[in-house]
This record gives C-alpha cells, sequence and structure tokens, in this order.
C-alpha cells in the first residue's frame, strides 16, 4: 500500500491546520463564526432555530464522530494500522462490490457518512471501495426503503436501492480504472508537516516499526500518540460537519421548495439531465425528499427526472460537498461530483425506460 494509515490519517488532520499548542484561523471557522453573526444582524428570528438545528445535528451525528475517532487513535496507538492496511491488499474488485452494497443499506445520511469515510481511508482502504461506499451510502437505508415504498410505490423503491448500489459500482470500478491518473494520484490533501509532542512518532512515517500492542496504555509514549490523533481528528472532523449542518439548516429555511418543482417539470431526456444537474446543487433530505418527489409526479415530473433528481441530490448535496471538500484534492471532488452525475443520469434514463 503506497499510503500508510498514518500519513492518510495525519493528512487528513493536517487540512484543518490545528496543531495542539496553537489555534490556526482557516475559511471554515471564520464561516461557522460569521454565519451565526450574520444571522444576528440581518435576520435575528433565525438565529436560535439555525442553532439548535446544528447542535442537535452535531449531537445525533457524535456517535459516528466518536467511534471513527477513537478507532483510528486505537489503530494509530498500537502500531495496527499496517496490519489491517495489508489485509485490504489483493482483493480490490470484492472490496468495491461488498462497499457497494454495504453503503446502499447503510443507515447513514450524507453527512453522517464522512467520519466512516476518514476510518476507512485510515484503514488504508483503496479509493476505489472507498468511493463505492461514498456514493451509495448516503441513498438508501431500511426505513428509507419503506417510506419510499409507501409512498412513491415499491417499483420505485427497489429501482432507488439498485441505483444506489449500480452507482457505487459504477465509481469504484471507475476510480480503479483511473487509478493511476493524476485525477486520483495522492488524493488527500496535504499541509505542512506538523510539530508534535512527541518527536520519536513523528520522525518516521512507521513509528512503532510495524511492531503492534494491543494493550498500548502502559507506553506512555503510545499513550500520547492516542490522545493527539483523537484530538486531532475529533477537531477536523467536527468542524466542518458542524459547518454542513449550518449550511444545511440556512437551506432548508430560505429556499422554496415551491422553486425546485418549477425547475424540474416537463419530459424527456431533457427533464432527466436537468434533475440530476439541478439535484446535485439542491438539498435534499431523503425522508423530506419522498413526498416531494411523489407531488412533482402529479404535476407532470418524468419517472426518470425524479430517479436523477433524488440520486444526485442525495449523493451531492452541498452540506455533505462541504465535507468532502475538507477531506480530498479538489480534482478528487471533481471527480466525486462528476460520478455523481453521470451515474445519476443514467440510472434516470434506464428507470424512464422501465416506468414506460
Amino acid at each position: 500500500m503506497a499510503d500508510t494509515t498514518q500519513s492518510r490519517v495525519a493528512r487528513a488532520a493536517r487540512v484543518t491546520r490545528f496543531k495542539l499548542d496553537r489555534f490556526s484561523w482557516d475559511w471554515a471557522w471564520a464561516t461557522i463564526l460569521a454565519i451565526p453573526a450574520f444571522l444576528a444582524v440581518l435576520a435575528p428570528e433565525a438565529l436560535r432555530p439555525t442553532l439548535v438545528f446544528a447542535g442537535g445535528a452535531i449531537a445525533h451525528t457524535g456517535v459516528f464522530i466518536i467511534f471513527a475517532v477513537l478507532a483510528v487513535a486505537y489503530m494509530k496507538a498500537t502500531g495496527a494500522e499496517n496490519l489491517l492496511a495489508r489485509a485490504f491488499e489483493g482483493r480490490e474488485v470484492r472490496m468495491i462490490v461488498l462497499a457497494a452494497l454495504m453503503g446502499g443499506l447503510s443507515p447513514f445520511c450524507s453527512c453522517e457518512v464522512i467520519p466512516f469515510i476518514a476510518a476507512l481511508l485510515a484503514l488504508g482502504a483503496p479509493l476505489s471501495a472507498v468511493m463505492a461506499f461514498w456514493l451509495a451510502s448516503p441513498l438508501m437505508d431500511p426505513a428509507m426503503f419503506a417510506i419510499t415504498a409507501g409512498t412513491l410505490g415499491l417499483p420505485f423503491a427497489v429501482a432507488k436501492t439498485m441505483a444506489a448500489v449500480g452507482l457505487g459500482l459504477f465509481g469504484g470500478l471507475a476510480v480503479k480504472m483511473l487509478a493511476s491518473s493524476v485525477v486520483f494520484a495522492d488524493p488527500l490533501k496535504q499541509a505542512p508537516a506538523k510539530s508534535c509532542g512527541c518527536s520519536s512518532s513523528c520522525s518516521t512515517d512507521k513509528p512503532f516499526s510495524g511492531a503492534v500492542v494491543w494493550k498500548f496504555w502502559p507506553e506512555p509514549e503510545r499513550r500520547a500518540t492516542f490522545r493527539a490523533t483523537a484530538w486531532e481528528n475529533i477537531v477536523f472532523l467536527g468542524k466542518w460537519l458542524l459547518l454542513a449542518y449550518l449550511i444545511e439548516a440556512l437551506m432548508l429555511r430560505y429556499i422554496p421548495a415551491d422553486l425546485v418543482a418549477r425547475v424540474l417539470g416537463g419530459e424527456g431526456l431533457g427533464s432527466v439531465v436537468l434533475g440530476a444537474l439541478v439535484g446535485a446543487p439542491a438539498y435534499l433530505n431523503g425522508y423530506a425528499a419522498v413526498p416531494m418527489v411523489a407531488g412533482l409526479l402529479e404535476q407532470g415530473m418524468s419517472p426518470g427526472a425524479a430517479m436523477s433528481f433524488v440520486l444526485a441530490g442525495g449523493v451531492s448535496c452541498i452540506p455533505a460537498a462541504v465535507a468532502v471538500w475538507a477531506l480530498v484534492k479538489p480534482r478528487v471532488f471533481a471527480a466525486y461530483l462528476g460520478l455523481a452525475i453521470v451515474g445519476s443520469i443514467a440510472a434516470g434514463l434506464m428507470w424512464g425506460l422501465a416506468a414506460g
């Protein structure tokens, strides 16, 4: 494996430019503080609901953040990351298939999946498998399937589930085929190396020489590594998810639903393409989208456009995209959006033909 788990985790953590000995400002923190400040001046009535929404969302996602942070910190402190990374070698296609299947059934929304993406990268999983899970995960889960089947019909729910898995497979295999290209080379963002309190753990890419010590706590050096890794990653994940939820709250409050309905009316290939192009930047909560799409279908929206809309919107909604942007380089982020849109259009066209 070209990149060790430690280097992947360190790169992701350094994106925040947060060091243990000082606080570094960047545009994300500035935006997090600016949003409540602007609301307090321009729309005081929206300030409290926005903060309550973002705080509740962070609290709900907290269990996923804590799990990912502790798992990565434990692997780094014990040295288990090298052992786990070796387990992923030589089975990339199988990993892509399993990631797409698991992603299509996982009960996580777009933002909640980000901690698991960070953890998968920390495990040394290839980007192709991560991309498969990344694309499929926000689209379907058991509760979503039941709601979709009850409102839009069982065929649409089954088709969306198949499309979620298919989109994951498409993205994962595409990344595998283009893995040697410049687009997917060294995908994680990097920043200048940080200092750390334990010089020996920063002196090499493999600080423990591949040794695995499951009970790491008796060793001060490993305890320090655990604390530093956990702190860096919880700041990284917490910052970007908080920003994503603040933006989500603003979108829910200020973007009229009927505007999206007017734009997506019509039939034919154009409506399918437009559905994906509008769905990608527009916010879509999967559960709230079901009755909205049902209304659009009653107003004459084509079935194919409905499918491309829910797929592209679910994968590429702006709150999730903000957090994704923090983790990968712009070219990989652009590829992620491109795969989502192309796959959504293809699924929409196929569903349009199947639905008659």
